[in-house]
């Protein structure tokens, strides 16, 4: 008869129990496991970094013109993780964010505040550590860039 190490027998040689192995006096929440996926902390990490003044958008050029295009297309949501890519482990991740900032901010200052922002959201709402924001700033959007966009993706 084989036995699970982590599992208590009557004496048998070479099992083990493992303190810290909940068991039925553990408190509920400890029992089991949570396991959250890679889009979990995109959404999360996007969301933040878009709530910072500044920031006008996330993505590179071609994914916002696509994005701008999907927008359009009625019953389409738009991609709220557009622009940023994360790494997920067991109790860390790491976020890299491309973005565009609003012409005649401080860059690293909106850098910073979404660094922040991202950081604390995630922290706080997965529990996960994050080790890194990495931040590309790949574009500055001018006063006069609402109308260019607008005629390029109007359909004719």
């Amino acid at each position: 008869m084989t036995t699970s190490p982590s599992i208590a027998t009557s004496g048998e040689p070479g099992t083990t129990v493992q303190p810290s192995t909940p068991g039925a006096d553990a408190p509920a929440a400890t029992r089991g496991r949570t396991t959250i996926a890679d889009g979990v902390v995109e959404k999360i990490a996007g969301l933040a970094a878009r709530e910072v003044p500044g920031v006008h958008t996330l993505g590179g050029g071609f994914a916002r013109t696509l994005g701008a295009v999907r927008e359009r297309v009625p019953g389409a949501r738009s991609s709220v993780t557009r622009g940023v890519k994360v790494e997920v482990g067991e109790r860390q991740t790491a976020v890299d964010l491309d973005i565009v900032v609003e012409y005649g901010v401080p860059i690293t200052a909106v850098a910073g505040e979404v660094r922040e922002n991202v950081i604390a959201a995630v922290e706080r709402m997965t529990g996960l550590e994050v080790v890194e924001v990495n931040i590309a700033v790949v574009d500055v959007r001018l006063p006069d860039d609402d109308d260019l966009v607008e005629s390029e993706v109007r359909v004719h």
